[in-house]
């Protein structure tokens, strides 16, 4: 069986610390985070979007109005910067149609916030999952793929199975954790945390692993030394 994720978590909590959060819990900011910075570390996206808060602003009005120049400073922190300067005023033009509050747009059922976040560049069901959970709105694991693969070397899922598979599994284990949004922020963020730095899709730092005695993965590898 495996290791109880709330005690997972515990013990990725001890290796990496208190997680940082996203710089806000505003959902269009969310958004423009997930456009701002393509194939960027959090470390970069983080600096591009305080960039964009000093020069531009982040509301629509604000993004529309500034010039291409501005927007492709804040995009560089990524490659594709003109690409990714489109995206962002295409966030704003979405938002705009909804009438310039997204916050309130997403107000309503599940099923419609949903469809809505789908509309945004950058943004397919599992961004739009955690959209829903880091602006306050609904409580789920949303784990991304950093995330799948520690959970399906720890066991909790099915190891190979598609995307989609792997994700309805991940949040079926987070059952186990307490349906609270501190408690699935931390979880979702020491996960991913876990997964881009020791658990790497190649080569994993398995000896240095907080979860290894644990780990059907790692006791493989071991194996085979």
């Amino acid at each position: 069986m495996p290791l109880p994720l709330t005690k997972a978590i515990a013990l990725l909590r001890r290796r990496y610390g208190r997680p940082r959060a996203p710089p806000t819990r505003d959902p269009f900011e969310l958004i423009l985070i997930e456009n701002i910075a393509y194939l960027a570390s959090p470390e970069r996206r983080r600096e591009a979007f305080a960039l964009l808060k000093q020069t531009v602003g982040t509301t629509p009005a604000a993004i529309l109005g500034a010039s291409r120049p501005a927007l492709e400073r804040v995009t560089a922190h990524g490659i594709l910067k003109a690409r990714f300067a489109d995206k962002l005023r295409t966030c704003a033009r979405i938002a705009i149609a909804l009438g310039g509050d997204l916050a309130a747009a997403l107000r309503g059922p599940l099923a419609q916030a949903l469809r809505i976040l789908r509309r945004f560049p950058g943004v397919a069901g599992p961004g739009a999952d955690r959209i829903l959970l880091f602006s306050g709105r609904h409580a789920s694991l949303a784990p991304e793929s950093n995330a799948l693969r520690v959970l399906a070397r720890l066991g909790y899922i099915e190891e190979g199975a598609s995307y989609a598979r792997m994700y309805r599994a991940g949040n079926a284990a987070a059952a186990q954790l307490p349906a609270r949004f501190p408690t699935l922020m931390t979880a979702h963020l020491l996960l991913h945390e876990h997964g881009r730095t020791l658990c790497r899709r190649t080569r994993p730092l398995c000896a240095k692993c907080p979860l290894r005695r644990d780990c059907a993965h790692a006791r493989r590898t071991e194996d085979r030394r």
